[in-house]
């Protein structure tokens, strides 16, 4: 079978899931349309630029193998896959793995009895060998206006501690060097299953941001915490960064720093008192990475809500940032608000001002770091560069780390370097002998 996962991490790690079954009933992945049974696309529905790259992938599925299961966020909204892609064979929504299995057994039947192939121990995985995706919690209990991923995929369920704190020590045990914590709201989990704590390594262990990360900073290995929203609480996971039991690295999505936009995207927060809880962090881990990603263009946006946010990533100084254009999603509250469109060409004026400021920034960080030891983990190797990340970049969405003269590494392996040149996003290093 083929299989082709689209969109955030997130959906990376359904993708696994369903995989890591699918082997595990004898199914074989197949590198190419033409050598597949059948082709699962698991899609995208967040907005509408991912919607069109869904449907143009199961379109492309379709013309080259003929044979599609679709599922994933898209499949929320079945008809808007119908209307372009009638001959599907199955649409599912996200989460949904036990219907895909259930239709891949139908138009695919399994040719060996379930359970009886080998698959590792960590399962499945699209990731490279050293790095992976621990999914904490599905579904949001916030209701932003601009995002419809509640009414996909739900409220907040968090995944029982002792179960993911299982997976991340099997994921440690088969060599993987880092693990990228990820959900929709990962500084809330827990708080559905009412902190309720169960046993691992002869102690328990309650289900909180604070309890979870801790455990996971035993296992020895690189903790990257991704999609965490700036609650009172975590300041306490700052002080565990500050110990050196997970990265100095902080993934918030801030969105905006406009108080009136904010307000109108529902998102809870005042950017002054945002600028002291990272002052705050700074104070207490001075070499933390904060990352964030912004949205220009929201409806009702004016030049001053727009002037404000660049003042306030003057004043904040991200590492790094990633910036869209506002896209209406249909089914989002934002469509209602009945304020003024943001016309395209000045969304795209808005969003270039905002990364050629956030470059500046960048790179007068990353100059800061040159004649500075730090380890390093290697992504890959090109020719005789070793292309690594540092403690400051997630993989795929950040920087790198090239280090010129060092083919006897191997991908996966740390290093320890000497940073010696800087550039707006990546840096160059000499390996330490």
């Amino acid at each position: 079978m083929g299989f082709v996962s689209l969109g955030c991490p997130k959906a990376l790690v359904d993708s696994e899931r369903i995989l890591t079954r699918l082997r595990a009933e004898g199914y074989e992945v197949a590198g190419s349309y033409g050598a597949a049974d059948l082709v699962v696309v698991n899609t995208c529905g967040f907005i509408d630029a991912a919607v069109d790259e869904s449907l143009d992938a199961i379109g492309e599925a379709l013309a080259e193998n003929g044979r599609v299961i679709v599922t994933g966020c898209l499949g929320a909204q079945p008809q808007k896959i119908l209307d372009r892609h009638p001959q599907v064979l199955k649409i599912t929504g996200p989460q949904r793995y036990e219907e895909v299995v259930a239709s891949v057994h139908e138009h695919l039947p399994p040719k060996h009895e379930p359970f009886l192939d080998l698959v590792p121990a960590q399962g499945v995985r699209l990731t490279p060998r050293h790095y992976a995706y621990l999914k904490i919690s599905e579904g949001c209990n916030h209701r932003c206006t601009f995002c419809i991923i509640p009414s996909m995929r739900g409220d907040l369920v968090s995944r029982p501690i002792g179960e993911v704190l299982r997976e991340a020590e099997q994921l440690a045990r088969a060599g993987v060097k880092e693990i990228l914590v990820i959900s929709q709201d990962t500084s809330a989990y827990g708080v559905d299953l009412k902190y309720a704590a169960q046993p691992w390594r002869d102690a328990p262990r309650r289900a909180r941001f604070y309890d979870l990360a801790a455990a996971l900073g035993e296992l020895g290995v690189w903790v990257r915490l991704h999609y965490v929203y700036p609650y009172p609480h975590v300041d306490q996971v700052i002080e565990l960064m500050a110990e050196g039991k997970v990265l100095p690295y902080l993934d918030i999505p801030f969105q905006h720093a406009s108080a009136r936009i904010l307000k109108l995207m529902k998102r809870p927060a005042a950017s002054t008192n945002t600028l002291d809880r990272i002052a705050a962090w700074r104070r207490t881990t001075p070499d933390i990475t904060i990352r964030s990603t912004f949205i220009v263009g929201f409806p009702g946006e004016t030049e001053q809500d727009f002037a404000e946010l660049l003042d306030w990533l003057r004043a904040a100084q991200l590492d790094r940032v990633g910036c869209f254009e506002y896209s209406p999603v249909e089914g989002a509250a934002a469509n209602a608000l009945r304020q003024p469109e943001v016309p395209a060409g000045l969304k795209a004026e808005r969003r270039a001002r905002f990364m050629e400021l956030s470059a500046e920034i960048s790179g007068a960080r990353l100059a800061k770091k040159v004649g500075r030891d730090m380890q390093v983990l290697v992504d890959r190797l090109d020719g005789d560069v070793a292309v690594a990340r540092s403690a400051s970049d997630a993989p795929e969405i950040d920087g790198t780390v090239r280090i010129p003269g060092a083919k006897k590494l191997s991908v996966g392996s740390l290093a320890q370097v000497r940073i010696t040149a800087a550039g707006a996003y990546d840096l160059e290093a000499t390996l330490i002998q």
